[in-house]
């Protein structure tokens, strides 16, 4: 039993029809005594990192005794970036930390109108680089063995919505480019991050759901 969060930042419904599609069984829990009983938990998202705020102390209780029993942990989108310490976004707000870095808004880190070097990789001017970042996009995969990627080939399009993105760490799996490289796909052991939407990415989406379904037992 997937246990799938529901902190009133996301669509839920594509969620559930795509894990439904892979045959996974599916429960909302109602609170975070619920989640207990979950095989592996899901946490999705859309929108601004203040919403996370929503997911008290309880919550976060919930999923770390479900992440410290080995039980699999997968963040979509906003839920990917909520995995990391906090966000520009909303500076004030937490992250749940299980991750190392801090996420920034895409173009934020070079000044507008140039092109400058970070980590040896060009970057294109902030005029000329359209944000949100909406659409299909590729995944370039940096690291072999993560099993949320088994089956996955690199270069594989997955849809993107978003303005706020994740660094480039020895977390990352897979990295995408929109203006610069930014974490598109993370791991840690049985702690998973997607930051595009894979209810919405077809059968390579289906895919990683399976993965992490698999990883659920």
């Amino acid at each position: 039993m997937i246990a799938l969060v529901d902190y009133k930042a996301g669509n839920l419904t594509s969620v559930k029809k795509a894990l439904a599609t892979i045959g996974a069984s599916v429960v909302v829990p109602e609170t975070p005594v619920d989640v207990a009983a979950a095989d592996g938990v899901i946490v999705p998202g859309v929108g601004h990192f203040g919403a996370t705020r929503a997911l008290d102390p309880s919550w976060i209780d919930a999923i770390l005794a479900c992440v410290g029993d080995g039980r699999p942990l997968l963040g979509i989108c906003l839920g990917m970036q909520w995995l990391f310490e906090a966000s520009d976004e909303a500076p004030e707000v937490p992250g749940l930390g299980l991750l190392s870095g801090r996420c920034y808004r895409l173009g934020a880190r070079f000044q507008t109108g140039t092109a400058a070097d970070v980590r040896g990789v060009r970057l294109q001017p902030d005029h000329a680089v359209k944000i949100p970042h909406v659409g299909w996009n590729s995944l370039s995969i940096e690291r072999g063995g993560a099993s949320i990627l088994d089956g996955v080939a690199s270069g594989s399009q997955v849809y993107f919505t978003h303005s706020y993105v994740a660094p480039v760490t020895g977390d990352t799996a897979a990295v995408t480019e929109h203006g610069e490289r930014f974490a598109s796909v993370v791991q840690r052991g049985r702690v998973a991050g997607v930051q595009f939407h894979p209810e919405k990415s077809g059968d390579v989406g289906l895919r990683i759901l399976k993965n992490f379904v698999d990883q659920a037992g």
